[in-house]
């Protein structure tokens, strides 16, 4: 299944009110991946869209994303699945448990269940190969390219 059709899948169709979460480390190279994208997408007028750039805290969002009364939640974070640079996977909850898929201190899978309990909506995982991710490497032009089809498809999806 392409990327597309899981993003449709997963978004539906009808009324919905969609958090885009990018999680990442601006000064971790291709960890910013998910602040890119949100950044992509503030160019557009989305209606009904919350973007959030959370960095490295996404759990220090959950209040704005409650207040927000999302349908969906939508998390983009670098995640080691062993692709290309650059390549996309949604990214199961199960698969992601409580291992270190990420950077960040806290599991997604604690919080991806915390979004889920308290505000009852579907919540996805979104996952770019990374390749450079030391400390104060730039973001590499495979994984920049991604983010910027990432955010032109889920304007498109949005619109």
């Amino acid at each position: 299944m392409s990327l597309r059709e899981e993003l449709e899948d997963f978004l539906g169709n009808g009324d919905r009110r969609v958090a885009v979460m990018g999680i990442g480390s601006p000064i971790r190279g291709d960890d910013a991946v998910g602040l890119l994208v949100v950044e992509e997408l503030q160019r557009f007028e989305l209606r009904n869209v919350l973007l959030v750039s959370a960095e490295t805290v996404p759990e220090s969002f959950t209040g704005k994303i409650r207040d927000f009364e999302p349908t969906h939640v939508l998390m983009i974070d670098a995640a080691h699945f062993g692709g290309d640079p650059g390549n996309t996977r949604m990214i199961s909850k199960a698969a992601i448990g409580g291992s270190t898929i990420s950077t960040h201190s806290i599991p997604l899978s604690v919080l991806i269940n915390f979004i889920e309990n308290t505000t009852r909506s579907r919540v996805a995982l979104l996952g770019v190969q990374p390749k450079e991710m030391e400390l104060g490497s730039e973001v590499t032009p495979d994984v920049r390219e991604a983010s910027r089809k990432i955010a032109s498809l889920i304007c498109d999806l949005l619109k």
